[in-house]
């Protein structure tokens, strides 16, 4: 009697024979969009090996830092390939400093027929592959029009929240059906992507008209891609996402954060030095003792506000690590450093808090939140730093200064309960805008000695952050759907 044997399993199919796909991501040139972009590629990358990346980087006219932070992060991830984008003409420091999110988004569209021309001699032209899709950076929807008219599919990638995302489309509807504009006069607004009814005070990023209508008409552009990908997860934003999702008028979402980048670029040897003193500062305080303060790379007071903060902080008696940023010279738009504090704190402040206290120009973000001394951070509220600061359940002291940080810190302190109010609708640009000495203190003080149930929340959702990456957990399984989506041709 013959006895059958088994059959060998056959092996997989290499990736030389599996069907490869290529992306090409546009995003807008500027640091926090950047980092999170290249984090998602090189998400794609480590969950699919089967993609080809291509990344389109628009100059930074203004911040040549952007442009180097640009190289440095290619540098340290060589399976993504990177083509500039020719330099166009400058917007005049004047019209963008006067009307900023409009002419930033002219000068992004102007950029267009350079793209198209990148994605057909560049890529197209030389890829092995096809291309599944042009992911093109929320404030980067006109390329949407470059990807029809080319017949490839395109996505929006959204490094903000999905909070946001839902207010750009409130925003779209709320013009299309000829409701009027934002007035103070209107208190709160129900704005159907936040839990709680919205006041006018945190929205000045649309006060403006040109903003208003900027953002309802990305709002409204966003509808023509085949998808939108928001760095968060639905357990955060649960409210959000319910909301966008029981929409079958819009494209599909896919949830793939908290995208964080814990390794960064590399660092020069100054950047080097700088992080190993301020971390060996970090491993002699005690834990959750250190107040940390950041506001991003465009966040930088006045002389005034600088001193009251100084006030502040002392009379809180915490210890603090405190980045300092100068505010624009003259016909420029991007903050500097100091060379010496000793011109604008006080010498008795210096000499007062030297043994609490360290102020430094530059930090290294990711690596102070994760570090065991680090007991609440002073923040703008600006996504990314969001994502960051509960990813290692720090919890937050919100001041948001510019773009949609005081939408989040609404959301944040209202809706999700992960942080303690200093302000909500503190604006840089506005010369009347200031916080009191006493407020920060207190604030401070109440994180510090009463924030107890404000600290456990963020770690457990820094637990829940980080599940959802793992097999299985939302972010997961949205990811799985996203490339599907892109290998498949399921749009």
């Amino acid at each position: 009697m013959s006895v059958c044997k088994p059959k060998t399993p056959e092996p997989p199919p290499s990736t030389s024979t599996m069907k490869r796909a290529q992306l090409v991501f546009v995003p807008c040139p500027g640091i926090g969009h950047l980092v999170s972009t290249v984090g998602f590629a090189k998400l794609i990358l480590e969950r699919n090996e089967n993609f080809l990346i291509t990344m389109l980087v628009i100059n930074n006219p203004y911040d040549p830092s952007v442009n180097s932070y640009v190289e440095s992060l290619f540098a340290t991830h060589t399976q993504i390939k990177s083509i500039a984008i020719p330099a166009i003409a400058d917007p005049p420091v004047e019209a963008l400093t006067e009307n900023p999110e409009r002419v930033f988004i002219q000068f992004i569209r102007d950029h267009g027929p350079l793209v198209k021309d990148a994605i057909v001699n560049q890529v197209m032209a030389n890829s092995p592959a096809p291309v599944a899709s042009v992911i093109v950076d929320f404030l980067c929807a006109c390329f949407i029009d470059v990807a029809k008219e080319l017949g490839v599919p395109s996505h929006v990638f959204f490094c903000s929240d999905a909070a946001f995302y839902g207010l750009t489309v409130y925003l779209s509807e709320r013009e299309d059906g000829g409701q009027p504009k934002f007035r103070e006069a209107d208190l709160d607004y129900t704005i159907p992507s936040y839990a709680n009814p919205v006041p006018y005070r945190v929205l000045p990023l649309v006060h403006r008209d040109p903003a208003y209508e900027t953002f309802g008409a990305l709002g409204r552009k966003y509808r023509e891609s085949n998808g939108v990908i928001i760095n968060t997860f639905s357990e955060l934003e649960s409210h959000a996402v319910n909301t966008l999702v029981a929409r079958d008028d819009l494209p599909s979402i896919f949830t793939v954060g908290p995208l964080i980048d814990h390794k960064g670029r590399g660092l020069s040897g100054s950047e080097a030095a700088k992080r190993d003193e301020i971390m060996k500062w970090l491993d002699d305080q005690q834990e959750n003792s250190v107040v940390f303060l950041c506001f991003g790379s465009q966040g930088a007071f006045r002389e005034e506000q600088l001193k009251e903060i100084a006030i502040g902080l002392e009379r809180s008696g915490q210890p603090f690590l405190w980045a300092v940023r100068k505010p624009p010279s003259p016909g420029e738009i991007v903050p500097g450093y100091y060379t010496t504090y000793d011109e604008i704190f006080p010498e008795e402040f210096l000499e007062k808090t030297k043994n609490i206290g360290r102020i430094c120009g530059w930090a290294p973000q990711v690596d102070v939140l994760a570090h065991r001394a680090v007991g609440a951070f002073v923040s703008h509220c600006g996504w990314n730093s969001t994502l960051e600061s509960l990813w290692y359940g720090v919890p937050i002291i919100t001041w948001p200064s510019y773009g949609e940080q005081q939408i989040n810190a609404f959301q944040l302190v209202k809706d999700l309960g992960l942080a303690v109010e200093l302000t909500l609708d503190f604006r840089r640009d506005c010369p009347t805008d200031f916080v009191k000495a006493e407020d920060i203190t207190k604030a401070v003080k109440y994180m510090m000695e009463h924030g107890s149930e404000y600290r456990d929340k963020a770690k457990a959702t820094g637990e829940i952050a980080k599940q959802v990456l793992l097999e299985g957990g939302s972010s997961y399984v949205a990811f799985g759907r996203l490339i599907e989506q892109w290998l498949g041709n399921k749009l």
